[in-house]
C-alpha cells in the first residue's frame, strides 16, 4: 500500500496515522517521521509503503514505484484515496509539480483566495434582507455612469496579497536529509502521548486518539490530524473547546462584516439620494415637468376618493394601506416618525395624543417637506420652526375634528410627506388602545377606539403594523389579542417590538425576547418580526440622533451576540423596507380586483338611471348647481325689465303701509282735535318736521330694501309657473335669496339724501291745481274709510254679534259683550249731546256712565269704560272726518281764496296732500337708487353667495337633494374611482 501525506506535523504523528490506517489495513504498520517529511513502510512482505514527500521526492516516487499495483492518498478524517494505475500517479505528479512552481502557487492562491472571499460574501449576503428595493432608487443614464465610475474607483483601491504570501504560509518541504532528521525525532518521541497532532489550526484532518490514565480509564478525543495553524500551542490551550472559540470568532467577524456592509449600503443609499435629488432639482430649474405623477400619489388620490364614497351597493374599499396599531404609549407614533424620518406628530408624556386617524402618504421628492391635502402650505421638515408649526397644526386639526363631549374622532387627517429616499407607501396612525377610561375621557372612549381600530383592520388587504412595547410585560398587551382576531393566520401582519434597549437593560430575558420574535409568546401570528429602538426618552432628539443611537445599541447588544436577534430583524430601516415591499406586493395583487368591482357597480348604476330617469341628463350636484346659478343670475337681470312706474308704485304702497299707522295715530288725530286751524297747522308742522328728521328716512330705506328683495322673489316665484320648471332648484333659490338679504346693505348716504328731500316736500302747503286737490281728497277718503272699517270690526268684536247674525249663524252674546254694548250706548249719548267732545273723558263723565250702568245692573270699572270710549270716540271721529271729505271735495276754490268767508275748514285735505306728495317724491328717489346702485349691488352679492355655496359641499348637499341627485352623484364618484384605478393600474404595469 502506498500513501501520500502533505502538511506540517506536530509530535507523535505516527500513532494517529496508524489508527487511521487500521480501518483499511489492520496489519502492523511501522512509520518513520523526519522533521518535515515522513516515509511510512509496512512490516509485511508486500511492496506497499506510505510516502510523505516534497515536490522533488514526488517525481522520484513515480520512477521508483512505477510497478506498484496501487497507491493511496490520506484525505480528511482518515479516508484513503486510491490511485488506480501508473497514469493516475503520473498525472498527479505533473499537477503537483506544476502547482509547486512559485508563479503557479501565487496564481492558484489568488484564485483560491478569491473563491473563498466570494463564498464568504455570499454567506454574508444570505444573512441580510433582499435588496431589490434599491432598484427603485437607481437613477438612469448619466447618474448610473457616475455611480459605476465611483464603484470602479473604489475597486481600484483594493490591493492583492504581496508576492510570496502563499509560500510563506505553506509548509516548507525539504529534501531527504530533512526526512532522515524527522525520522530520528519521531523514534525518540514515539512513546509519548499527545492531545493533538498538529500545532496549528485551519482546515484540518481529524483522527481519534485513545489515552489511558493511571486509573486505567480510556479517553477518546477528536483531534485535528493535518492542517494549517499557529505553531507552538501548549497542551493546556488545546484542552479548551475549539468549537466555542471558533464560533465566537466567527460571530465577531460577522458583526464587523455586517457593520461594514451596512455602512457601505448607507453610503450607497446616501449617494443615490443625492443623485436623485440633483436630478429632480435639475428638472425643476430647467422647467421640465414629469410626464406623470408618482405611483404613490396616484394611489393616495384613489384612497381619498374611496374615503368620500358611500355606496348603496356596498362596494367595499379593500385597497391596501398600512394600519399602525398598538397600545397607548407603545411607540406607534415614534415608529411612524422613524419611517417618515421627521418628528411630525404632537408629543406628550403619558397622555393620549393621537385623537383621530392620520393618513400619511410617503413619496419621493427633492426636498423633505410635508403638507395637508386641503392646504397649499408646505412645511420644511429640515427646519425646527416648521416642524413645531406642523405639530401644532396637527394638534389643532385633531381637536377640531373631535366633537363636543367626545375624546376621539373618526374623521381622518390626510397628510403628504415627500423627501429623498422615503419608502413609498400609505400609513394610517390610529389612537392607542386603552385599558381604562380616565375621568377626563368621555364615556365609551375605550369601546370607540376599539371599534375604530377594528374598522380599519377589517379590510382584508390592510397591512397591520402591530406595535408592542418591549419594556412592558407581555401579559399587559391588549393589541395582540385584537390583531389575532382580525388576522388569525398572520398573512398581513408585521410585528414590531419597540424599546428593546429598555428590555435589555431592565428586563433582560433572552429566552422571552427570543420567543416573542419567533412568534411563540403572543397568541398571534405575523409575516415578520422586528426589533427597533425609537429613542432614548428625550423628546428633543432628532431623527439622526435616534438612528445613531439605534445603530450603536444593536452593534453592542447582548441580544444580537447571543443569537437572540437576527440581522434581518434589527432596526427601523429593515422594518420599513419590509413593510414597503409587502405594501406594494398586496397592491399589485388586489388593485385589479378592486377595479373590476367598481366596473360592475358602474354598470348597475347606469342601468338604474336609464330605468328611473330615461329622459333626463345625468347631472350630478355640481352640474345642477351650475345650472341653478345661471337661472338665478338670469332672474336678477330681469329686475331691470321693471318699468319706473312699477317700481314707484311698489315703493309707494309699501311705504304708506309701513308709515300709515304712525301718521294717523301720532300726527293726524292729535292735530285734528285742536281748537282751530292755526293750532292744527302748527301741530302738524312740528310733528312732520320731527318725523322727517328722525324716523322717516330710515323707514324709507328699509322699505326700499324690502321692496327690492320682494320684487326679486316675485320673479323667482313667477318662474315656478313655467312649464319647464325643475323643482329640484326651489330650495336652493330660496336659500340664496335669504343669504343675499342678510348680506345686502343699502347705501349709507341714501338716508341723508332722502331726509333733505322729505323735509323740503313736507314744508310745502301749496296745492297748485284742482287735480292735485281731488287726488288728496280721494287719498284722505280712502285712508279714513280703511281706518273706519278697522274700528268698526274691532267694535263688533267687543260688543258681540248682532241680532241678524245671532239668528243666521246661531251665535250668542256673552256677558262681556252685553256690558260692552251697554257701555257703548251710554258713551254715544255723551257724543250726541256734545259733538265737539274731546278725545278724553273727565272723572265726572266716568262716574255718570258707571252709575247709569249700575242702575241697569251692570258693574264695570273705569278702565273698562275708558277702553270702550277709545273705540266709540274713534268711530265717531272717523265718521265725522269722512263727512268732512265730502264737504271739501268741491272746496278747491275756497282753498285758493283762503277759506276766509266760506266757513269751510279743509286743512285735513292739505295735510294729506303734503303726505301724498312726500310719498311720491320718496318713491321716485328710491327707484333711482335701486336702478343706479342697489340692483347692481344685489347682483354682486348674489354672485358672492352662489360662490360660497359652490365651495361648501355640506350646504349644497342640504339644498340640492333627492333620489335623482343622489344617484347621479354616486354614479359620478364611481366613474371617477374607476378612472383613477385604471390610470393607476396602467402606470403600475408600465413600471413593472
Amino acid at each position: 500500500m502506498s500513501m501520500l501525506i502533505c502538511g506540517r506535523f506536530g509530535p507523535h504523528c505516527e500513532r494517529y496515522i496508524q489508527q487511521a490506517l487500521r480501518r483499511h489495513h489492520p496489519q502492523q504498520v511501522r512509520c518513520t517521521v523526519p522533521r518535515n517529511h515522513a516515509l511510512f513502510k509496512s512490516s509485511s512482505s508486500s511492496q506497499q509503503s506510505i510516502f510523505l514527500i516534497s515536490e522533488r521526492g514526488l517525481w522520484r516516487l513515480h520512477h521508483a514505484h512505477k510497478n506498484r499495483s496501487s497507491r493511496y492518498l490520506l484525505s480528511a478524517r482518515g479516508h484513503l484515496l486510491v490511485l488506480g494505475n501508473q497514469r493516475n500517479v503520473v498525472t498527479w505528479t505533473r499537477i503537483t509539480k506544476a502547482l509547486m512552481r512559485p508563479r503557479n502557487i501565487i496564481i492558484t492562491g489568488l484564485v483560491g483566495t478569491g473563491a473563498l472571499i466570494s463564498q464568504k460574501i455570499e454567506a454574508v449576503k444570505r444573512q441580510f434582507p433582499d435588496l431589490d428595493w434599491m432598484k427603485e432608487y437607481l437613477p438612469e443614464s448619466e447618474a448610473v455612469r457616475s455611480l459605476m465610475n465611483s464603484i470602479q474607483s473604489a475597486a481600484s483601491q483594493l490591493s492583492l496579497p504581496e508576492k510570496g504570501f502563499i509560500s510563506n504560509h505553506l509548509p516548507k518541504l525539504k529534501d531527504a536529509a530533512v526526512i532522515e532528521g524527522l525520522k530520528s525525532w519521531w523514534e525518540e518521541n514515539a512513546g509519548k502521548n499527545s492531545a493533538s497532532v498538529l500545532s496549528e489550526g485551519g482546515q484540518v484532518l481529524y483522527a481519534i486518539s485513545q489515552d489511558t490514565d493511571q486509573t486505567g480509564t480510556t479517553h477518546k478525543n477528536t483531534v485535528p490530524l493535518i492542517g494549517f495553524g499557529r505553531s507552538g500551542a501548549s497542551a493546556a490551550s488545546s484542552k479548551k473547546n475549539p468549537e466555542k472559540e471558533r464560533l465566537e470568532q466567527v460571530q465577531e467577524e460577522m458583526i464587523q462584516i455586517q457593520i461594514r456592509y451596512q455602512k457601505e449600503i448607507d453610503r450607497l443609499v446616501k449617494e443615490n439620494k443625492d443623485l436623485r435629488k440633483s436630478l429632480m432639482l435639475k428638472e425643476v430649474k430647467s422647467g421640465r415637468k414629469r410626464s406623470m405623477r408618482s405611483l404613490i400619489d396616484m394611489y393616495s388620490d384613489v384612497l381619498d376618493e374611496l374615503e368620500r364614497y358611500d355606496s348603496s351597493y356596498n362596494t367595499q374599499d379593500n385597497l391596501p394601506r398600512v394600519v399602525v396599531v398598538g397600545d397607548q404609549s407603545s411607540g406607534k407614533t415614534s415608529v411612524l416618525e422613524m419611517i417618515v424620518q421627521a418628528r411630525i406628530f404632537p408629543r406628550g408624556s403619558g397622555e393620549m395624543m393621537t385623537r383621530s386617524p392620520v393618513k400619511v402618504t410617503l413619496s419621493e421628492g427633492p426636498y423633505h417637506v410635508a403638507s395637508f391635502k386641503d392646504s397649499s402650505r408646505e412645511f420644511d421638515l429640515t427646519k425646527e420652526s416648521d416642524l413645531a408649526a406642523l405639530r401644532k397644526e396637527v394638534e389643532l386639526r385633531m381637536k377640531a375634528s373631535v366633537g363636543d363631549g367626545e375624546t376621539v374622532s373618526q374623521e381622518s387627517i390626510a397628510m403628504t410627506v415627500k423627501g429623498p429616499g422615503l419608502q413609498r407607501m400609505v400609513l394610517v396612525d390610529l389612537p392607542g388602545i386603552i385599558s381604562t377610561e380616565t375621568s377626563v375621557m368621555a364615556p365609551e372612549t375605550k369601546n370607540n377606539i376599539r371599534k375604530m381600530v377594528k374598522g380599519h383592520m377589517e379590510n382584508p388587504n390592510a397591512i397591520i403594523l402591530c406595535i408592542q412595547d418591549g419594556a412592558l410585560d407581555a401579559e399587559r398587551s391588549n393589541v395582540t389579542d385584537l390583531v389575532s382576531q382580525m388576522d388569525p393566520t398572520g398573512k398581513r401582519t408585521i410585528f414590531v417590538l419597540t424599546k428593546v434597549d429598555l428590555a435589555e437593560s431592565n428586563l433582560y430575558n433572552p429566552d422571552r425576547i427570543k420567543s416573542i420574535l419567533e412568534g411563540r409568546l403572543f397568541p398571534m401570528k405575523a409575516l415578520g418580526y422586528f426589533a427597533v429602538v425609537t429613542g432614548r426618552g428625550n423628546q428633543n432628539d432628532s431623527i439622526q440622533e435616534i438612528k445613531n443611537y439605534e445603530e450603536h445599541f444593536f452593534r453592542n447588544s447582548k441580544l444580537f451576540k447571543d443569537g437572540v436577534l437576527k440581522p434581518t430583524q434589527m432596526g427601523t430601516q429593515s422594518m420599513s423596507m419590509a413593510v414597503s415591499e409587502l405594501f406594494w406586493k398586496m397592491v399589485r395583487e388586489t388593485v385589479e380586483q378592486q377595479a373590476d368591482a367598481f366596473k360592475a357597480t358602474r354598470f348597475n348604476l347606469e342601468t338604474e338611471w336609464k330605468n328611473t330617469f330615461p329622459r333626463q341628463r345625468e347631472l350630478d350636484r355640481e352640474e345642477l348647481f351650475e345650472k341653478a346659478k345661471g337661472d338665478i343670475l338670469d332672474e336678477i337681470i330681469n329686475l331691470g325689465q321693471l318699468t319706473p312706474k312699477q317700481w314707484e308704485e311698489a315703493f309707494y304702497n309699501k311705504l304708506w303701509d309701513r308709515s300709515s299707522s304712525y301718521f294717523f295715530e301720532s300726527i293726524y288725530l292729535p292735530a285734528a282735535q285742536t281748537e282751530n286751524s292755526g293750532v292744527f297747522n302748527t301741530t302738524v308742522d312740528i310733528k312732520l318736521k320731527q318725523w322727517a328728521d328722525n324716523m322717516l328716512p330710515k323707514k324709507c330705506v328699509e322699505v326700499g330694501w324690502d321692496t327690492l328683495h320682494d320684487e326679486f322673489l316675485k320673479i323667482v316665484e313667477k318662474d315656478k309657473k313655467n312649464k319647464g320648471h325643475d323643482e329640484i332648484f326651489d330650495q336652493l333659490k330660496v336659500a340664496v335669496i335669504e343669504a343675499s338679504k342678510n348680506k345686502h346693505q343699502w347705501d349709507s348716504k341714501a338716508e341723508d339724501s332722502l331726509r333733505v328731500i322729505q323735509v323740503n316736500t313736507l314744508e310745502d302747503r301749496s296745492v297748485t291745481d284742482k287735480q292735485q286737490w281731488d287726488s288728496a281728497v280721494k287719498f284722505m277718503e280712502e285712508t279714513v274709510k280703511a281706518r273706519l272699517q278697522q274700528t268698526q270690526e274691532k267694535m263688533k268684536e267687543l260688543t258681540g254679534p248682532g241680532k241678524w247674525e245671532q239668528w243666521t249663524h246661531w251665535k250668542t252674546k256673552t256677558q262681556d259683550h252685553r256690558n260692552r254694548g251697554a257701555a257703548k250706548g251710554e258713551l254715544e249719548k255723551i257724543l250726541s249731546a256734545e259733538p265737539d267732545h274731546k278725545s278724553n273723558l273727565n272723572s265726572d263723565e266716568l262716574t255718570t256712565v258707571r252709575r247709569n250702568l249700575q242702575t241697569n245692573g251692570i258693574e264695570v270699572t273705569n278702565d273698562f269704560i275708558r277702553e270702550t270710549w277709545y273705540h266709540v270716540y274713534r268711530q265717531f271721529f272717523l265718521n265725522k272726518a269722512l263727512g268732512q271729505c265730502q264737504e271739501c271735495r268741491k272746496g278747491f276754490y275756497y282753498y285758493q281764496k283762503g277759506f276766509s268767508d266760506s266757513g269751510l275748514e279743509c286743512n285735513d285735505v292739505v295735510l294729506f296732500w303734503r303726505l301724498q306728495r312726500m310719498l311720491q317724491i320718496t318713491s321716485n328717489a328710491l327707484r333711482q337708487q335701486v336702478i343706479n346702485n342697489e340692483a347692481r349691488r344685489l347682483e354682486r352679492i348674489i354672485k358672492e353667495v352662489l360662490d360660497e355655496f359652490g365651495e361648501d359641499r355640506e350646504t349644497l348637499t342640504k339644498l340640492l337633494t333627492g333620489p335623482r341627485v343622489q344617484l347621479a352623484e354616486e354614479l359620478k364618484k364611481v366613474r371617477q374611482i374607476q378612472e383613477k384605478l385604471e390610470e393607476f393600474i396602467q402606470a403600475l404595469n408600465k413600471e413593472k
